[in-house]
């Protein structure tokens, strides 16, 4: 695994440890969440994990565990077919995982101008 990897995944893991969504049988969780680390990219999986736990709130109690996982994949199968509309901001999914949202909404700012050269 690259570090790159590792830190995506680690991403991911404090998403899920933040708000304790991996539910009683950790195990079957995990192997649910590397199986989506094998088919989507892990910024699109932080994205429907953080989707889903805006959604979640409304419930009490929240949804959590293998749900909780299935919910998300069904936010990610969705995006496979339709183009991606996220209801959360930038802000709003740093305010809620505490993680930097770049790698995941990209970088808003414009790229420096610089000058076209003559050739020489």
């Amino acid at each position: 695994m690259s570090l790159q990897e590792y830190l995506n995944q680690q991403r991911v893991k404090h998403i899920v440890d933040s708000y304790q969504i991996d539910g009683e049988d950790v195990d079957r969780f995990n192997r649910y969440l590397n199986d989506l680390f094998q088919s989507y990219p892990a910024p699109l999986i932080e994205l429907a994990l953080t989707e889903t736990l805006v959604d979640g709130w409304a419930s009490v109690p929240m949804t959590r565990g293998l749900d909780f996982l299935k919910k998300s994949h069904e936010k990610l199968k969705e995006w496979e077919l339709n183009p991606i509309v996220s209801t959360v901001t930038p802000e709003q999914f740093q305010h809620v995982t505490g993680l930097d949202p770049t790698p995941v909404f990209g970088s808003a700012e414009l790229p420096p101008s610089r000058p076209i050269a003559q050739p020489s």
